[in-house]
């Protein structure tokens, strides 16, 4: 069973009330082969709320709040369910404080990207999960996807 980022299966959790709908994902929860997660949410936080980006350990919102142990609420939570549907795979939305895989926000809110992990993809990479974001796993598709003459 793979678990993915509910924005990316086209709910309305992120930040702004949006989503970041992927087509392909929204087909595997669509068959059955995947169920969506939104840590944010999980961890307690509201839909619409303020953006937030991580610096060092903790997770900070454009208006100075401290977010941080939301962000670790809800990646425990992520981690349990993983494990209780023995996840074999879990993708996340790029570059997001929670869901970042490789590559996150830098928390100056100006779109600049360093390497890191976001809070969920870390938790979850430490436990040994195969973690990719959606563009891995667009590319992913198409290199498995071959044409027979």
């Amino acid at each position: 069973m793979k678990v993915v980022s509910a924005c990316l299966a086209g709910v309305n959790c992120k930040y702004n009330g949006g989503h970041c709908l992927v087509k392909e994902i929204k087909e595997l929860v669509d068959n059955h082969e995947a169920i969506t997660i939104c840590p944010e949410v999980l961890g307690g936080l509201s839909i619409p709320r303020d953006p937030a980006e991580r610096i060092g350990d903790k997770v900070i919102t454009s208006t100075g709040l401290d977010v941080t142990e939301a962000y670790h609420l809800g990646a425990i939570k992520v981690l349990d369910i993983c494990e209780q549907v023995q996840a074999t795979e879990v993708i996340l939305k790029s570059k997001s404080p929670t869901c970042g895989v490789h590559e996150i926000y830098d928390g100056n809110f100006n779109h600049t990207v360093i390497q890191g992990h976001g809070v969920t993809a870390e938790l979850l990479l430490s436990h040994g999960y195969k973690v990719i974001t959606e563009e891995e796993y667009k590319k992913e598709m198409l290199e498995n996807t071959s044409c027979e003459l």
